[in-house]
């Protein structure tokens, strides 16, 4: 019996998805109009899927132009860690760790790729932060490091935004909450990437088209795989959540009308001008 167009079309679509995940794959999660949805970006195309980023998904025969769409922050993440002090070159005179050094970034720091990283009005002393995001597939609780591994969904760029004043400076907090958590201190995507060998990817922060961080994920301290393995130890894991690994080099305040850029190789370029609040 000839099978129906429907039963056709699906047999094309998960064709087409399974053929899409024989390598790198870049998930987007975009607007368009009033309709949110994900989608594998594919040059200037979405294609859209059904399913989400998590579990079974299914590509639709569904493009969109990506000129068409908003890209949104690729996660809708349970909780966002980050990691302090995780690159040689950024540490200075200190000594190094012993351990991944663990903060909180408050969810509501999220921003998404091209909208502005806005200063707050008592802020003079606000600086990029680029990273390499590990973006959590799935609940876990005490991994060993080879377990954590599988754990690790994919990867984003993101920009770990600082307010140096309000970390170590005269008008520091006894935490890092408004340092680090600032609404729009969270810039991240503009896609997370399934299927990357990410051991030795370069990472470039740019602002205003100037080189200002360069440095690959095989400089820093403490691996994804450890760094995943050690929190799991003391806090649950859960499926979409965020590590930013933590930044190269050195770091320096921006500016209203800045733009900053943060490219790693095979993921892309996440860029955000910065607006005064």
């Amino acid at each position: 019996m000839e099978p129906t167009r429907r039963q056709a079309l699906a047999a094309l679509a998960a064709t087409t998805m399974a053929q899409a995940q024989s390598g790198p794959v870049r998930y987007v999660r975009f607007r368009k109009g009033s309709t949110e949805s994900y989608g594998i970006l594919d040059g200037e195309t979405v294609r859209e899927i059904r399913g989400g980023l998590f579990g079974a998904r299914t590509a639709t025969n569904t493009r969109h132009k990506l000129g068409d769409v908003k890209l949104l922050y690729p996660v809708v993440a349970p909780k966002v860690f980050a990691v302090g002090l995780n690159y040689r070159s950024h540490l200075g005179t200190r000594t190094p760790p012993t351990r991944p050094e663990m903060f909180y970034k408050p969810t509501t720091c999220l921003q998404h790729p091209g909208d502005p990283i806005v200063i707050p009005r008592e802020s003079k002393n606000l600086h990029y932060e680029g990273e390499f995001v590990l973006v959590i597939g799935k609940r876990a609780s005490k991994l060993s490091e080879a377990a954590a591994r599988d754990a690790i969904f994919g990867v984003s760029c993101g920009n770990d935004v600082s307010e140096r004043d309000w970390q170590n400076g005269s008008d520091k907090d006894l935490q890092w909450w408004r340092a680090k958590g600032a609404d729009t201190f969270g810039p991240l995507g503009p896609c997370v990437v399934t299927g990357l060998d990410y051991s030795n990817l370069k990472l470039q922060t740019r602002l205003n088209g100037k080189v200002v961080q360069e440095q690959t994920t095989a400089d820093l301290l403490f691996g994804p795989a450890r760094i995943v393995s050690f929190i799991s130890q003391y806090v649950t894991l859960e499926q979409g959540d965020l590590i930013y690994t933590g930044t190269p080099g050195s770091t320096a305040k921006m500016s209203p009308g800045d733009t900053v850029e943060i490219e790693i190789e095979g993921i892309g370029i996440l860029r955000n001008p910065v607006t005064q609040g």
